[in-house]
């Protein structure tokens, strides 16, 4: 490999790690410290209170992932995150399937560095699961794709996982702040009990939006190109050049980031550092991601808002 691949492959890590602030993401970092200092106040004062905790609901591709990604990381120098330590104040886990309260207690407890093994059954599990959250000092429990607590369950199932997620926030012996990222489905779950309700500061990543965001996603393909030093054609600059980026994004803030990365990481693997970002690149990027042909590519097709962007394997009936 040569230096100057070597200098490019930095320079795509460097983007891919780059985190765009959000209003969303604002309100998630509010709310966290907020309840993070409230914690630290209660045991500095040997008070049990209630604990709170955080729903963030969006669409795939909406950032959720990346925004508890980003929240652990700016809060590292407050609360201990490490899973491999003694203490983990911030547990975070995937949601397994199927997601019975057995299976994600069980998955919980491996979570928390405790193997478990046997037949028992969820309410006894989630009693383990409480007692380790307290030998783990764990204040707050992220719980990822959360909505499948809610898929192919009954009203009776569902509420039994909401007096278990509410017994985790309630408990007396070590209260643990609960924070649920999932599709919005997620909002089943929260809103099957007015108590959790009240419990979770509700947070939902919005939609793009075809004519509002439109200087605010050139603003940001701007910011990612500077950030790799490389040039952008007028034809990346324009108001329908956002509409064709959002749309291939389906309007999701996360996918439209992504996209830009890939196409300034395409640019730069393929005409080096003196690259200058243009259309041509997001409609390689689309491609690579769809195998769409030119009239099924929203950044080529004249009719774009025709295009289903999260279909694969598309063409065009009419030219097949």
């Amino acid at each position: 490999m040569t230096s100057s691949d070597m200098r490019i492959r930095r320079i795509v890590q460097d983007l891919r790690s780059a985190f765009v602030p959000t209003p969303s993401y604002a309100k998630l970092e509010s709310h966290f410290r907020t309840l993070l200092e409230q914690r630290r106040a209660d045991v500095a004062d040997g008070i049990v209170n209630n604990a709170r905790g955080i729903v963030l609901v969006g669409q795939s591709g909406s950032g959720k992932t990346t925004a508890i990604r980003e929240l652990i990381r700016q809060n590292k120098s407050l609360l201990q995150t490490d899973p491999t330590k003694d203490i983990c104040e911030f547990i975070s886990l995937q949601v397994p399937s199927p997601a019975t309260m057995k299976f994600v207690g069980a998955a919980t407890l491996r979570a928390l560095g405790y193997p478990y093994s046997g037949d028992k059954q969820g309410p006894a599990i989630w009693d383990q699961v409480k007692v380790q959250l307290k030998l783990r000092q764990t204040s707050f429990l992220h719980l990822d794709e959360a909505q499948d607590l809610a898929r192919y369950q009954t009203d009776k199932e569902r509420q039994s996982v909401v007096n278990t997620l509410k017994s985790v926030m309630e408990n007396s012996f070590w209260p643990t702040g609960l924070i649920l990222s999932g599709m919005p489905d997620l909002k089943k779950i929260v809103n099957q009990d007015p108590q959790l309700a009240r419990r979770l500061y509700p947070i939902e990543i919005g939609r793009l939006n075809a004519l509002r965001d439109v200087t605010p996603v050139l603003d940001i393909v701007q910011k990612y190109a500077a950030r790799a030093k490389v040039e952008t054609k007028p034809c990346v600059c324009s108001e329908g050049f956002a509409q064709r980026l959002m749309h291939a994004a389906d309007y999701e803030f996360g996918l439209m980031a992504e996209i830009t990365v890939q196409a300034l990481s395409k640019a730069l693997f393929s005409d080096g550092t003196e690259a200058r970002l243009e259309l041509q690149h997001f409609a390689d990027v689309f491609f690579d991601r769809s195998a769409a042909i030119d009239v099924m590519n929203p950044f080529v097709a004249e009719d774009f808002a025709r295009i289903d962007p999260r279909q694969v394997f598309e063409f065009d009936g009419e030219n097949a």
